[in-house]
């Protein structure tokens, strides 16, 4: 992601980011070829809902989930997903425990066989 991308989410207000998300339902609703009446049945949900949200309108999470899944469009959602990450320093901790190499078979000169 660029810079100037970020910054226009930033730069969008709460109505143009919904807009933005109706627009995107919208299409891909259309690209298969399916009408509010079937994703919103599928989606047990009213069609005036659906056009609600297509329309840009406030709209629940959960609502959108739902035509998400409908759509076959739930990895959209990867962006929410949270990745756990390691500090520089814990990091070099761990690499530090971390075997270098082999020690080999140490023998005991000690113990000499009878044989």
């Amino acid at each position: 992601m660029n810079d100037s991308s970020y910054n226009n989410w930033y730069a969008m207000s709460d109505r143009a980011l919904n807009a933005t998300i109706g627009t995107f339902v919208k299409y891909h609703r259309l690209q298969q070829n399916r009408s509010q009446t079937e994703v919103a049945n599928a989606a047990n949900i009213s069609r005036s809902t659906l056009s609600l949200l297509e329309r840009g309108e406030i709209v629940t999470v959960a609502t959108l989930i739902q035509v998400l899944r409908v759509l076959q469009l739930l990895h959209t959602m990867e962006c929410f997903q949270v990745q756990k990450k390691v500090s520089p320093i814990a990091l070099a901790k761990l690499e530090k425990d971390q075997r270098k190499r082999a020690s080999g078979i140490k023998r005991n000169e000690n113990n000499k066989s009878d044989w």
